[in-house]
This record gives C-alpha cells, sequence and structure tokens, in this order.
C-alpha cells in the first residue's frame, strides 16, 4: 500500500509540475514607455523602439527565471526631434557612452494567480540599481494565426528616480521631474 501511494504521489507531482519553458519579447508586439514631469506642467511621454528580451517561465507553479532584457538607448522617441536629441546626449542618457540599458532577474514572486513582482537589476549610465516591476499576466493563450505558438500577454509597470542613476539634469531646478513612471506592455512567445 505504501508503494501504490508513493507512485501516485509522484506521478501526480509529475503532471503537476510543467517544464520551464523560453520565452522571447515579440518585439513587434512590446512596448516600452515612460513619462517624466515637465517644468510640474505635465507630464512628458517617451517610447524605446528597440529592444530584445528573453526568459524562463513555468505557466503551471508560476516559476520564474533568467529575465534578460536589453534596449537600445539611441531608440528613445519622445515624439519632438530637437527633445529626442537632448534626451540621447550627455544630459540624459548619453548614448555615445552608454548605449544599452539593461534590466536582469533571476526570478519572480507571485501575489495572485495571475499577479507578482519581479526584482531584477536596471543598468542605465552604467549604474545598476534594483528595481521591482508590478507584473500582471493578461492571458496565456497559442496565437491564433501566423506562428501558432503559445504566447504569454503581459502588463508591468515601476517608478524610478532617474537620480539614483546618476542623471541629474533639470532635478534642482524643477524643469524636469526626477521620477520616471515606465511601463511595459508585452507578448512573449514560446521558443519551440
Amino acid at each position: 500500500m505504501p508503494l501504490i501511494a508513493a507512485t501516485l504521489t509522484a506521478a501526480f507531482a509529475t503532471t503537476a509540475h510543467a517544464d520551464m519553458a523560453r520565452y522571447e519579447l515579440d518585439t513587434e508586439h512590446t512596448n516600452v514607455y515612460f513619462t517624466i514631469e515637465h517644468i510640474g506642467y505635465a507630464r512628458t511621454l517617451g517610447i524605446f523602439t528597440d529592444l530584445s528580451g528573453a526568459f524562463d517561465y513555468d505557466v503551471d507553479m508560476q516559476e520564474l527565471s533568467d529575465v534578460a532584457v536589453t534596449i537600445d538607448a539611441s531608440s528613445v522617441n519622445t515624439f519632438n526631434d530637437a527633445r529626442d536629441g537632448h534626451v540621447r546626449n550627455k544630459d540624459f542618457l548619453h548614448v555615445s557612452a552608454h548605449p544599452a540599458i539593461t534590466f536582469v532577474a533571476s526570478g519572480g514572486t507571485p501575489t495572485g494567480d495571475t499577479t507578482g513582482t519581479v526584482t531584477g537589476d536596471l543598468t542605465i549610465l552604467g549604474v545598476t540599481r534594483p528595481v521591482t516591476l508590478d507584473v500582471t499576466l493578461n492571458k496565456v493563450a497559442d496565437y491564433p494565426f501566423g506562428h501558432k505558438r503559445e504566447v504569454l500577454g503581459l502588463s508591468m509597470t515601476t517608478t524610478i528616480l532617474r537620480s539614483d542613476f546618476g542623471m541629474t539634469y533639470g532635478v534642482d531646478n524643477g524643469l524636469v521631474g526626477d521620477e520616471v513612471r515606465i511601463n511595459i506592455e508585452t507578448e512573449a512567445m514560446k521558443m519551440e
């Protein structure tokens, strides 16, 4: 009897625990955008248009590992050519010296069936700081056309202080806010 119970328990554990799968960000359906205060009047919107990333995830167990995302800092777009040039220079992103923004994490913490947090290391201007993303899993399903792979739909938010990364232009005189609100919307495709 104990042998049968042990066998059933082992079989159930194997069934309940799916393997970790690798997912890559679908860059055509991924948006990283931010807002930042402009002289106290309103928040200015910016987006990054060139990025790549992947992670391992077990949908059933809500286990996450090996998160790595790279953003081309020069791909910033604030919908104004003059402002884009300024944001790319040494006052802000200094893209000639620091061409990449990276985020790396080793795991996450579920807070509900479709919510959780991911804490990892964000590097901007060569300075690395811990950042926590609030994550919502919107949908898990096979894509209805095209590649037909399993896709995770994710929404993420966080807030950082740019001064934590040494980006202090306009902070003391209130011309540009210190707080940056970041939003990420992505579809991540299961790799074959």
